[in-house]
């Protein structure tokens, strides 16, 4: 009996009605894994076996819900929202597929049905939420045993589970990844075998559960799990890519991806942000095709962030991720990120660094996390100086921004200003003149200042014949 995680009063209240319309009542899945394991888990399924629908409107009735209910009735399901709460409602229900198509036929069915379509046993467990019954643990496929012995196998055939549903693969290594559970060598197997079925799931679907994997505490399992069973080549071949190392003269260089799954964990211990770290999965994906071997050099990775900048908008359409701010604030990020190494130098300039925040603005802080995760040397007395280094550099940030105000930073001269000093149209000659005043306040010629901007304006516009309006 497990009454005492059934703490939220909509167990009541769907016990209640339950018995009023007959129509028995199950919480199901991840919030009874949960409940087990010691999780918080707000995201509730049950299952009726009856209309769900109908059982749904009568909860969000008694519950006093009406904007935060949802009903979808060509899947029969329900949602409704209570603060942080989400319950979903479906009927019992069994599914068959087409090997060809990610789209199950689906019918009522018992709730043997309904728990054999389930994922993972771990997921195929339920709370009996009829009075008779209330809080018993209904456990067809031992689940119970897999939780405690942190195994993830199928209810069924595992050819069967991951060939009807592919993204179910990934979400083996989700939860691998989130519970550091191990997954069964038989499923394992069949997840190798059919790998190449994900490419029949939608990219939003694939995009979600990558999310969830790189949000974990260890993503770096993640992508690491993602590979070994053949799924990555799949969603993201260019970090594929980066795993290649090539010699010559029996020099090589180091593993990209290696590396990149460092900087990703790395990122990991300091941020939750998302872009963040898909910035750092990114970082480096330019390097496979600039890489060059030089002679007396040894191997090169030329305008590698650049390149690598102009590769993302490609990834996210395919991935159908956002095209706006999160997309332009990865490309600054992975072209900004061999910036701030040089800034840790004594001989570097106030105009470096004014440049860099400049660019960087309000992202500059995350570039420099960004970069200090960047540093997986092996040898600890070079971390301990790159990192030393790293403090410098932000100290100079945080006197040049304090100084000069540069961070999102607009000069102070406007092209309407230039245009009406000289009675301009909007011309190559207002983008030049803008440009300079730009450049001689990065350089530090002149103070980031209107009177003196203003004064450099009239001097520019003199040496290009530019006459002004009095």
């Amino acid at each position: 009996m497990m009454r005492n995680v059934l703490t939220h009063p909509v167990f009541k209240v769907i016990s209640g009605i339950s018995a009023e319309m007959s129509i028995p009542a199950f919480v199901i899945g991840g919030y009874v894994r949960d409940a087990f394991m010691g999780r918080e888990c707000k995201d509730i399924d049950f299952v009726v076996l009856g209309d769900g629908l109908a059982f749904a409107k009568r909860v969000a009735e008694e519950m006093k819900i009406k904007k935060e209910a949802k009903y979808f009735k060509n899947f029969g399901t329900a949602m409704i929202r209570d603060g942080d709460w989400i319950f979903e409602f479906v009927g019992a229900r069994k599914e068959s597929y087409h090997p060809e198509s990610r789209n199950p036929e689906v019918e009522s069915g018992s709730l043997e049905d309904d728990f054999s379509r389930r994922d993972f046993t771990v997921n195929a467990m339920a709370f009996d939420l009829r009075e008779e019954f209330y809080g018993e643990l209904l456990d067809p496929f031992n689940g119970i045993q897999d939780l405690h012995d942190g195994l993830l196998r199928t209810p069924l055939d595992p050819d069967v589970t991951f060939s009807d549903d592919p993204l179910r693969m990934m979400r083996a290594v989700r939860f691998a990844t989130i519970l550091w559970f191990t997954i069964v060598p038989e499923c394992a197997a069949s997840i190798i075998n059919q790998a190449d079925r994900i490419r029949i799931v939608a990219p939003e679907r694939i995009s979600e559960e990558l999310n969830k994997i790189i949000l974990s505490a260890h993503p770096g399992k993640g992508l690491r799990l993602l590979d070994e069973f053949g799924l990555l080549k799949h969603i993201l071949p260019e970090m594929i890519d980066l795993k290649i190392t090539e010699y010559v003269g029996g020099k090589g260089h180091k593993d990209n991806f290696r590396h990149t799954l460092e900087v990703l964990d790395n990122i990991s211990r300091v941020s939750d942000n998302l872009w963040l770290r898909w910035a750092a999965i990114l970082h480096d994906i330019g390097k496979p095709p600039t890489r060059k071997y030089m002679e007396g050099t040894g191997w090169t990775f030329h305008a590698h962030d650049f390149r690598g900048a102009k590769m993302i908008p490609a990834i996210f359409r395919r991935l159908r991720l956002p095209l706006n701010d999160p997309l332009r604030y990865i490309q600054k990020l992975v072209s900004l990120h061999l910036r701030p190494i040089v800034l840790s130098e004594d001989i570097v300039t106030d105009s470096a660094i004014r440049r860099l925040l400049f660019e960087a603005g309000d992202d500059i802080d995350d570039l420099m996390t960004l970069c200090e995760a960047d540093v997986t040397s092996k040898n600890p007395q070079k971390v301990r100086t790159y990192l030393e280094n790293f403090k410098l550099a932000r100290q100079k940030l945080k006197e040049i921004e304090e100084k000069d105000r540069l961070r999102n930073w607009q000069p102070p001269v406007s092209g309407d200003v230039i245009m009406k000093t000289f009675n301009l149209q909007p011309s190559r000659e207002v983008g030049i003149i803008k440009e300079a005043i730009t450049e001689a306040i990065l350089e530090g010629k002149i103070h980031n200042d209107f009177d003196e901007a203003y004064r450099f304006m009239l001097a520019e516009g003199e040496k290009m014949g530019l006459k002004k309006v009095e």
